[in-house]
């Protein structure tokens, strides 16, 4: 699964992008500038797609800090394939 990027900025050590991936229900988007420390400079965002789904009724939109999605990951990467456990 790539990420298609949309914009890309390396200088040395800093960077800066936004790369973005889409499924039929959802968008995914994330944004770095690994220099700043601000606010909302680092993001996570999770939007779902218009769909004719009856089930989905509006637009929804969840966004977190980098810091958040990686626990994020690590909670998937531990629990996706069904084991109620995780061995050290």
């Amino acid at each position: 699964m790539d990420l298609n990027p949309l914009a890309s900025i390396k200088t040395g050590e800093y960077m800066q992008f936004n790369k973005s991936k889409s499924t039929k229900r959802f968008n995914f988007n994330i944004s770095r500038d690994t220099k700043s420390h601000k606010s909302g400079a680092n993001t996570v965002t999770i939007t779902t797609s218009p769909s004719d789904d009856s089930y989905l009724t509006s637009r929804s939109q969840i966004t977190m800090t980098v810091k958040e999605a990686k626990a994020f990951q690590s909670f998937l990467n531990s629990y996706i394939d069904g084991k109620t456990s995780v061995s050290n």
